[in-house]
């Protein structure tokens, strides 16, 4: 899909409906080190190019990545960044091929991925918490899981990390998508659709669609996967030929992004500043930008890792795998090994 042939204004929609994707929390305020890349010699090397894919659209949700370019940190680095946004599927396809030499994409959409022979690594996390959700109104009988059988359920579509969450939540009840009514909303509408009544439930973010349903007057109920297996969030993912070739270089960014990280977790107004310079448009309703930062923020960290910020969970993600396979949703048999590489962490 393309946001270039929608209106502004859903552009904007777009962008906070997708507020949600990254990890960190209890670390501490303390700036990572950044590495710089030698030269070999007196002369400083020429920058090395990165292009880093964000995902669907501009958004508060990628606040440390603006900041660690404005700022610098990736210049004095010796890296060279351009930033661009793709929707996951596609940027998880062209980290394989090597188009993008890294960027922000779904654990849940590795999984599979990498099952099926496209060859991608996750190499940090961002967020610690999976994000996606199911949310309903207060007092619509919807508490848990099996409550969905035979109810309307919002969804932008049958795919990525909303769709896979939705499997796993109806499957930890021994439902499945035949016994819930699917309603697609391509544009991202599913969370006024429920406020509207058109759909019973919709899945969401964490750190957005709770909050805009609480600024409206309506109190949500909101059913997670966490409880029943720690599905791994966004993440910072390349390409096995990519990580081979830049490897000190995307060391340097990560590094970076997780210094970037730790500063608007101690001030999240540098992250608030850094997404306004890239999306102005977000800066009309600043009190909302600043408490979707909040709830960003608050799931950057797990405490599986112990809140370490881009640490790598291999036994939780060991536990997804498994789950996904006895979904189906895992072709060919997978290891943690082929999944992950700690190698970029500080």
């Amino acid at each position: 899909m393309s946001g270039s042939a929608r209106r502004p204004s859903q552009r904007r929609a777009a962008a906070l409906a997708l507020a949600a994707a990254f990890a960190l929390a209890a670390c501490g305020t303390g700036a990572t080190p950044t590495p710089a890349i030698p030269s070999g010699g007196g002369t400083p090397a020429p920058a090395v190019k990165l292009t880093v894919g964000l995902g669907y659209i501009p958004s508060v949700q990628f606040a440390q990545f603006y900041l660690a370019q404005q700022a610098g940190y990736y210049g004095s680095a010796g890296l060279d960044v351009t930033l661009q946004n793709k929707i996951d599927p596609d940027l998880i396809t062209l980290l394989g091929q090597g188009a993008v030499d890294i960027g922000a994409g779904d654990g849940t959409s590795v999984i599979p991925a990498v099952s099926q022979g496209i060859p991608v690594v996750y190499t940090s996390t961002i967020f610690g918490q999976y994000p996606c959700i199911v949310l309903a109104k207060a007092g619509a009988g919807i508490t848990k899981a099996a409550d969905l059988r035979g109810k309307k359920i919002g969804i932008p579509g049958k795919y990525g990390s909303s769709w896979i969450m939705l499997l796993a939540l109806l499957g930890s009840a021994g439902l499945k998508a035949t016994d819930v009514t699917i309603v697609e909303f391509p544009s991202f509408g599913q969370a006024t659709a429920l406020q509207q009544g058109v759909v019973d439930a919709a899945t969401g973010f964490a750190n957005n669609e709770p909050i805009q349903l609480r600024n409206a007057g309506i109190e949500p109920v909101v059913l997670t996967i966490d409880s029943i297996t720690p599905l791994p969030g966004p993440g910072l993912v390349t390409g096995n030929k990519t990580l081979a070739a830049k490897h000190d270089a995307l060391k340097a960014f990560t590094a970076a992004t997780l210094r970037a990280m730790n500063e608007i977790k101690a001030d999240p107004q540098k992250g608030l500043d850094a997404t306004f310079a890239v999306v102005p448009d977000l800066k009309s309703n600043a009190a909302l930008q600043r408490q979707i930062l909040d709830a960003t923020i608050a799931i950057w960290a797990s405490a599986r890792t112990g809140g370490v910020y881009g640490a790598l969970d291999t036994a939780g993600w060991q536990l997804s795998v498994d789950f996904m396979a006895s979904l189906g949703l895992v072709p060919n048999a997978i290891t943690t090994a082929q999944l992950l590489d700690a190698s970029l962490l500080p």
